[in-house]
């Protein structure tokens, strides 16, 4: 079978534009438990955030269609798919495109974050449908992934952990050089590069990136590094800071980084943020004495886009934020 990268097809970055971003309404009640009625209420204003800036597509179990497009509004496409869960950047596809205009999909396998929550066969299906509803080519990867583990900069690099790759509850028959190989295959990379773990209080996903680290452009990386000694992520972020500036991308630049302090810690991973067309969505704790300061960096590293904050603790005690609940199309045709 081909490959993305045989094909001439690569992720681009979160940067570029996008069509649409796909999102995936709340139906696992027992992982909400009493906050359920509240997740639907958070991911609404995220697809509402979003939705200022471009199109909105919400992929809602058949049971949930009204209820979905009650909550959201006229302005956010509903999706009909059979699903389990709301975190469309993990089960979800990943998007490549061919530098003409074509835009095809990536179908990676989904196990559950190595089988934290059952059922997951429907959300390990999502791809298909995606596909199948845009009349769009879909590869299918022979490797666990959740795109909420890696990073790509739309120029030959992606950024990932050790912590999650590598944990033997994705891909234990693949050794550390297989994975690579996979990656550039399906992600349309030259170059690999780890940090070792995600953020402290990620207790389901086993330390995606997307909650320590995000692009800003090509070769700059914001990356959290506490200041504070007694902060959990102390350690981590100094190593991972170590391990950035030691290493070159595919374009042979050394990383510039920019290190994000959020401040008295709270629990809340403020970088899980979600680049849209012009906007920053970013989660936050609702008590400005401790999110202004996380929001005054992100602004002064996207001067040029506009920054909107959102209710974030309760889809953070779901497992995620912003970014997690997100994935975007981008601008393209479908390549059938």
């Amino acid at each position: 079978m081909s490959t993305p990268r045989g094909d001439g097809l690569s992720m681009p970055a979160e940067w570029t534009s996008h069509q649409a971003t796909l999102m995936e309404w709340p139906t696992r009640i027992d992982l909400w438990g009493e906050l359920f009625e509240q997740a639907k209420e958070d991911y609404a204003e995220v697809a509402r955030a979003v939705g200022a800036f471009e199109p909105v597509v919400m992929v809602t179990d058949p049971s949930q269609v009204d209820e979905a497009r009650n909550r959201c509004g006229e302005g956010v496409e509903i999706l009909p798919i059979p699903i389990d869960d709301s975190w469309m950047r993990d089960n979800g596809p990943i998007f490549v495109t061919d530098g003409k205009g074509g835009v095809a999909l990536v179908h990676f396998r989904f196990n559950s974050w190595g089988e934290k929550f059952l059922p997951y066969d429907r959300d390990a299906e999502v791809p298909r449908h995606v596909a199948a509803h845009l009349g769009m080519r879909r590869y299918e990867a022979p490797m666990v992934l959740e795109g909420g583990s890696f990073f790509v900069d739309g120029e030959g690099t992606v950024i990932t952990t050790e912590q999650c790759l590598l944990n033997p509850n994705r891909n234990p028959h693949l050794s550390r050089g297989q994975i690579e190989e996979i990656l550039r295959d399906y992600l349309g990379v030259e170059t690999v590069v780890w940090l070792g773990n995600g953020h402290s209080t990620d207790r389901d996903t086993d330390g995606h990136v997307d909650g320590i680290a995000q692009y800003v452009r090509p070769g700059v990386l914001m990356l959290l590094a506490p200041a504070d000694p007694r902060d959990p992520d102390h350690e981590s972020g100094k190593d991972n800071l170590r391990r950035l500036r030691a290493a070159h991308d595919a374009k042979g630049r050394a990383f510039e980084v920019i290190a994000f302090d959020p401040g008295p810690p709270n629990g809340l991973s403020y970088m899980n943020f979600y680049l849209a067309n012009g906007g920053v969505v970013a989660p936050v704790v609702g008590r400005p004495e401790e999110d202004e300061p996380a929001l005054r960096q992100i602004r002064a590293a996207f001067p040029e886009r506009e920054v909107v904050p959102v209710s974030g603790w309760t889809i953070h005690e779901g497992g995620g934020g912003p970014h997690c609940i997100t994935q975007q199309l981008p601008v393209g045709i479908p390549i059938p």
